[in-house]
């Protein structure tokens, strides 16, 4: 019994040191930045959504108004992100989780009425709906002058 103990405990340690490892290596990544002028796609991994044209499956996510765009940097630092990049049209903020600091991206496009939304973590495989119940609570924030 002591043996089996021991080694549900070595393996519960293996798993946490992996997962700060992870953490770690996330917050050396960058946002992805813009590809020809559009935000880039999503990966087939579900740990990012994307509104930009094309997105498909689980990854599409609609966009918002342009009337938010003003309001849209204030709303992602209240909300705990960091500013990192930025200007007229374009800006991307970084996200990270309290435990282990695993960093996700958010990116926002402004394109005529629509302002196309990124949100993607840097590593892993599942986010397990995070970055798209980020999404929906800046939208519902946004829609209510929160």
């Amino acid at each position: 019994m002591n043996t089996v103990i021991y080694i549900i405990l070595v393996i519960l340690a293996v798993v946490i040191i992996m997962f700060f490892l992870l953490g770690k290596l996330s917050q050396k990544g960058k946002a992805a930045g813009l590809k020809n002028g559009k935000l880039s796609p999503c990966s087939t991994k579900p740990n990012c959504v994307c509104s930009e044209e094309g997105t498909q499956g689980r990854a599409k996510i609609k966009p918002l108004s342009a009337s938010v765009w003003g309001a849209l940097k204030t709303e992602i630092i209240n909300q705990g992100g960091q500013i990192t990049n930025e200007n007229d049209e374009y800006f991307s903020a970084e996200f990270c989780s309290n435990i282990f600091k695993f960093v996700d991206d958010f990116e926002a496009r402004l394109d005529g009425d629509v302002v196309h939304i990124r949100s993607s973590s840097r590593v892993g495989y599942s986010d397990r709906g995070v970055n798209r119940k980020r999404i929906e609570a800046l939208r519902i924030s946004l829609q209510t002058g929160a």
